[in-house]
């Protein structure tokens, strides 16, 4: 994100005022459901459900000033992906994959996916290895079992986090 944030400031300076505000509302809404789903295993629909709109309208806005129209297409496309991907974890195992990581993984598959493929595919695989690392430490230090419920929204927004800093 940096080196696009670099980029856009030297050719498209316009573009890097609704990339900046969607980064500040991935930001605040990021910090408060790591907190709710942290200790309640919830995503709220309250939280998730009106940031579509704005996160598309920032991210699609910031593509059209910057005549990236490819970064528009694979926007939407990427979060359609990444909802859809989701969904078939959560109807495969229910109980192992909420609505609500399905609802956010929608979300974040518009950030990443504004950036690249290859964003969206690192983000995505290191939600994935977080949360197994974090898993096993914590069956071998017994504070969990094989059946012990984790919140997976922290690990998402942790591995769309990095991602969007490190690169793809």
């Amino acid at each position: 994100m940096l080196e696009t944030i670099q980029t856009l400031r030297t050719s498209a300076p316009a573009a890097l005022v609704p990339l900046v505000l969607a980064l500040v509302l991935f930001a605040v809404n990021g910090a408060r459901l790591f907190w709710i789903d942290a200790r309640t295993h919830l995503l709220p629909n309250r939280i998730i459900v009106p940031w579509y709109p704005f996160a598309i309208m920032l991210l699609g806005t910031a593509a059209a000033l910057a005549g990236d129209w490819a970064a528009l297409g694979r926007t939407l496309l990427a979060g359609a992906v990444l909802f859809g991907f989701y969904l078939m974890l959560h109807l495969i195992q229910p109980r192992g994959m909420g609505l609500g990581d399905v609802k956010l993984a929608g979300i974040l598959g518009l950030y990443l996916g504004y950036l690249s493929w290859s964003h969206l595919l690192l983000g995505t695989l290191a939600a994935f290895v977080l949360a197994s690392v974090v898993g096993i430490a914590l069956i071998v230090l017994r504070r969990a079992g094989l059946k012990t419920a984790i919140a997976f929204g922290p690990y998402m927004l942790l591995g769309t986090a990095g991602a969007l800093l490190v690169g793809g």
